[in-house]
C-alpha cells in the first residue's frame, strides 16, 4: 500500500458503497418487472426510475465532493471513473424497464429473464466489493467474478439475439423493440465490467 503523507478524505467510501447498494435495488426492482404481467409493469418500472433518480443524487454527491475536496483518497480521475461506471450501469438498466413499458410488450423472450439474472449477481458482488476500497484488500476474487459474469452475459445476449432473429418467431416489429431492450441490459452488464476494470486499475494503483 503506498504511504501517504497528507490527511485525505474518506467521505467517498460510503457514498460508493450508498451507489452500488443502489445498483442491487435496481436490479431486483428489474427482474420483478421483467417477470411480471405486462399490466403490472407501470407500477414497477416507476421504481426502477426513483432508483436511477437515487442513483443520480449519489453520483451528484460524489462530484460535489471532488470538486470541493483537495486530497483525495486515489487518484481523481478514477473516482470519476468509478462513479460514472456505476452510474452508467443504473441507466442502462433504467432504459431496459423503461422500453419494455413504453413498447407495450408482452410476453418476453426467457432469455431476458436470464440477462436480468446475471444482472442481478453483478450487483450484488459489487456492492460486497465496494467497502473494501477502503482497505484495498481481497478486491482480485471481485473483477474476476464481475468479468466471468460479463463472459456470460455475452453468452445469453448472443443465443437470445439468435432466438429473435429466428424467422417467424415474431414479428419484425416486435423484434426490433426487443433487441432494443436486451441491447440495453448488455450495456449494463457492460458497464457492471467497466465497473470492476476500474476498481482493478485503483488496487494496481495503490499496491
Amino acid at each position: 500500500m503506498r504511504l501517504r503523507l497528507t490527511p485525505h478524505e474518506h467521505g467517498f467510501y460510503p457514498l460508493f458503497t450508498r451507489s452500488a447498494e443502489n445498483l442491487v435495488t435496481g436490479a431486483r426492482l428489474l427482474a420483478e418487472l421483467v417477470a411480471a404481467d405486462p399490466d403490472s409493469r407501470d407500477q414497477l418500472a416507476m421504481q426502477v426510475k426513483e432508483a436511477e433518480h437515487a442513483g443520480d443524487s449519489v453520483t451528484h454527491e460524489i462530484m460535489t465532493r471532488l470538486n470541493s475536496t483537495f486530497v483525495t483518497p486515489f487518484d481523481r480521475e478514477d473516482i470519476y471513473r468509478l462513479a460514472s461506471s456505476l452510474d452508467d450501469v443504473m441507466d442502462a438498466m433504467e432504459e431496459a424497464a423503461d422500453h419494455i413499458v413504453l413498447y407495450q410488450l408482452g410476453a418476453l423472450p426467457a432469455g431476458m429473464a436470464e440477462q436480468v439474472d446475471v444482472l442481478r449477481r453483478a450487483a450484488t458482488v459489487t456492492a460486497q466489493a465496494m467497502p473494501r476500497l477502503r482497505t484495498m484488500q481481497e478486491l482480485s476474487s471481485y473483477w474476476i467474478e464481475v468479468n466471468s459474469l460479463e463472459n456470460e452475459a455475452d453468452q445469453v445476449y448472443r443465443r437470445l439475439l439468435a432466438q429473435l432473429f429466428t424467422p417467424g418467431t415474431h414479428e419484425v416489429l416486435t423484434v426490433l423493440k426487443l433487441k432494443e431492450v436486451v441491447d440495453h441490459l448488455e450495456m449494463a452488464a457492460d458497464a457492471f465490467e467497466k465497473v470492476a476494470n476500474t476498481v482493478e486499475s485503483i488496487a494496481v494503483k495503490e499496491s
